[in-house]
């Protein structure tokens, strides 16, 4: 086992333990990674790369293994076509602007009072629904091989692996895109700068959903559960500084927006991981898959990838239901089903509050 020591006093291993849990922050960053790069015309290998680098960067910063996930409610809305690929990474860039401004003046514990644990859930059941009614109507296309997927699923959960179950049917797809277009020679990604603002009552609204989602779940979560697994001092300011300096330099070079989140420290942690040597070990997964991913992406079968985003969209939908008012973030939920994710945040904020005056 390789061990190296930070100035801090936190170890860095790269044993096996943290070999596996670096798989533990890669469950939903992939299949959402893939649906994002099969349904807009970003680039999966950029996107992985964006991945591998901040797994490193923010890995070294802190000493731990923090995790770098997609931001999902915008990944969400791109993928059901609710936003265009200019307002996505146009949100991304609003929100990582929003965060590093609220970290660097140290609002954020203030903001998240405001916000509220109700709220924060229900935008994250209003993801949810939106991944799962995405996913079902690319599985309906070709039943067949959505049911190939499900039988996947099933058996891996059987197993006892159903933490993994969306790596799984991922690996599946991966192999039918394989057996289609075979595999192609190792390839740089293809990085490059330019990017034009889209400016859209809808790119507002996207960004105000996720910056609900991320005030609670990628800040003050994050910061809880990082000092109460792992006894480390990562502040929420921190981490929306990090978040806001993360997505400014990246996005536009082509990646996606991307931020923290307690789902892949908690994921990270159960897998073994307990310094940063996996984010070291997983930034260089990435990498490498970056280099060999191009053409199967083009292959992937839609309705296995249909089956992938409503696997994410139940891990995603039980987190936004643990929460001692599940009525509210089910009706913040369905309202962001059926307008938008940033009304249904809105609306949530203002009905929270009225009903703590009741």
């Amino acid at each position: 086992m390789a061990e190296n020591t930070f100035e801090s006093g936190r170890r860095l291993d790269f044993s096996l333990s943290e070999a596996t849990g670096a798989v533990g922050d890669s469950i939903t960053v992939l299949p959402v990674a893939v649906a994002v790069a099969a349904l807009t015309d970003l680039e999966l290998p950029v996107l992985l790369l964006g991945f591998a680098v901040f797994q490193v960067v923010w890995g070294l910063r802190y000493g731990v293994p923090v995790s770098v996930e997609p931001m999902k409610a915008l990944a969400a809305l791109v993928v059901a076509d609710t936003l265009t690929t200019g307002e996505f990474v146009t949100a991304g860039l609003l929100a990582g602007g929003v965060l590093l401004v609220l970290g660097a003046t140290g609002s954020l514990g203030r903001l998240a009072a405001h916000v509220g644990d109700p709220v924060v859930r229900g935008v994250q059941v209003a993801v949810a629904l939106l991944l799962a009614r995405t996913g079902l109507e690319l599985g309906v296309a070709a039943p067949t091989t959505a049911l190939l997927a499900a039988a996947v699923t099933a058996v891996v959960a059987a197993l006892g692996y159903r933490r993994v179950s969306a790596l799984a049917v991922l690996a599946l797809g991966l192999v039918l895109a394989g057996f289609d277009v075979g595999v192609s020679p190792p390839s740089l990604p293809a990085v490059s700068i330019g990017f034009t603002p889209v400016l859209t009552s809808g790119m507002l609204s996207a960004a105000a959903g996720q910056l609900a989602m991320t005030v609670g779940n990628a800040a003050v979560a994050t910061s809880l559960l990082l000092s109460d697994l792992l006894d480390a001092d990562v502040s929420p300011d921190e981490l929306a500084t990090s978040m806001g300096a993360m997505n400014l330099l990246a996005l536009p070079f082509g990646a996606m927006p991307m931020c923290h989140g307690s789902g892949g420290v908690a994921g990270k942690y159960a897998f073994g991981a307990r310094t940063a040597g996996a984010n070291l070990v997983l930034g260089v997964l990435y990498a490498l898959a970056a280099v060999f991913a191009a053409s199967l992406v083009a292959a992937f079968p839609l309705p296995v990838l249909g089956v992938v985003l409503v696997l994410v969209a139940v891990e995603l939908g039980k987190s936004g239901l643990d929460t001692d008012h599940p009525w509210l973030a089910v009706g913040i939920g369905l309202l962001g089903l059926l307008t938008n994710v940033g009304v249904a945040f809105v609306v949530g904020v203002g009905a929270r509050r009225l009903r703590n005056k009741i």
